[in-house]
């Protein structure tokens, strides 16, 4: 490997990682990097998914205090990102690399538009729990039916996220924001975990039976979890209004760049 194409992909790995930390679309910054230093897109989608995991669980313990006192809601869902996450692996490693993300930057748009009217539709929901005489103190109780498409949500999401990974953040923001009304960084320290758990599982996976260059995932875990500390401490102080922003200002940008990519 040429000198200047590992300081590359370290930096881009730093910068993932801070990005996957706050929102979540690290991947698209280090797979164009990685496609554009001639790495294979298969093997970039893989090497990725290792070499990000490390910043994934960073970001998630930089959220710990976040987190403090949902231990239940996490255990409802890992399950469905971990599942979701073995079916994803499956279809790369099975189905024609073009099947899947072409839909992408559909899921995306959909998603942006979720977080925009999140902050409306969780009021809506807070005020008709109260005339329901429903106890929120939790913040983050729902009906059963809710949570069950909930959980749906997150399942369809470890998928995409066992597969492609860029954006995953993004959308189980935008599905947790509108059925949960837990505080958005609460909601944020959610999503980095669940998000750690897919790549985790989806690396493994990848580590026995897809193509890897070690090299590759050995740089972007050192960076990603700098970037992954970098990321909480920001991501931590940001009000909720900015980190809305910046949740739509990625996810547009990744929306564009996988448009361009088919084209």
């Amino acid at each position: 490997m040429i000198w200047w194409h590992a300081v590359l992909i370290a930096i881009a790995g730093v910068w993932a990682g801070m990005i996957n930390t706050v929102v979540g679309s690290g991947t698209l910054v280090t797979f164009p990097v990685l496609v554009a230093l001639g790495y294979p897109p298969v093997t970039a989608t893989t090497s990725n998914a290792i070499g990000l995991a490390p910043g994934s669980v960073s970001g998630a313990i930089g959220y710990r205090h976040e987190l403090r006192g949902h231990g239940r809601v996490l255990l409802s869902f890992l399950p469905a990102s971990v599942i979701g996450a073995v079916v994803g692996t499956i279809l790369l490693l099975s189905l024609p690399p073009d099947a899947f993300e072409t839909i992408v930057p559909v899921l995306i748009v959909l998603a942006l538009v979720l977080v925009l009217v999140q902050p409306k539709v969780s009021a809506w929901v807070t005020r008709r729990r109260q005339r329901a005489g429903v106890d929120g103190a939790d913040g983050g109780s729902m009906s059963a039916k809710g949570a069950v498409g909930l959980v749906a949500a997150i399942f369809l999401i470890g998928i995409y996220g066992g597969y492609f990974t860029a954006a995953q953040g993004v959308m189980l923001m935008a599905v947790m924001g509108i059925l949960m009304t837990l505080p958005l960084q609460t909601l944020n320290g959610i999503k980095n975990v669940l998000s750690a758990a897919v790549n985790i599982v989806a690396g493994t996976i990848y580590a026995f039976v897809a193509p890897i260059s070690w090299p590759v995932v050995a740089l972007l875990a050192v960076g990603s979890v700098i970037g992954g500390q970098l990321g909480a401490k920001i991501g931590r102080k940001l009000p909720p209004r900015v980190l809305r922003a910046v949740i739509v200002v990625v996810g547009a940008a990744a929306a564009v760049q996988l448009v361009v990519q088919q084209l």
